[in-house]
């Protein structure tokens, strides 16, 4: 996936800043992986990154839209509607699951002989 931001305006108001990014990828990607990746670029912690948006554009392999990257997390808490925090949450990245230990395979119980 390759990221490029077209646009980045600081909003002091909120203490955020306002984010436009376009994406370049064969399928509209994930509303976690573009937050992973805007955290990355920006360099700041993903629970501070908050994707409004994504489009794809009809006919391309591009997807653009619009994030809020905050100061502080506490601050996002308070200005974001709840269904953009809900939508938000969903998107962080699973936990990985431990793998299940291989069963050792058992040898056959042996039948006891009778003489």
């Amino acid at each position: 996936m390759k990221l490029d931001l077209t646009s980045v305006r600081k909003n002091p108001l909120f203490n955020r800043q306002e984010v436009e990014f376009k994406v370049e990828q064969p399928v509209t990607p994930t509303r976690s992986s573009v937050r992973i990746d805007l955290a990355v670029a920006l360099r700041v912690e993903l629970n501070q990154v908050y994707v409004r948006e994504i489009k794809t554009l009809s006919g391309t392999h591009t997807s653009v839209g619009k994030a809020h990257i905050y100061d502080a997390p506490e601050q996002a808490l308070i200005v974001e509607p709840k269904y953009i925090i809900e939508r938000n949450q969903k998107a962080a990245p699973p936990a990985p699951e431990p793998e299940p230990e291989p069963k050792a395979e058992e040898a056959p119980a042996e039948e006891p002989v009778e003489e």
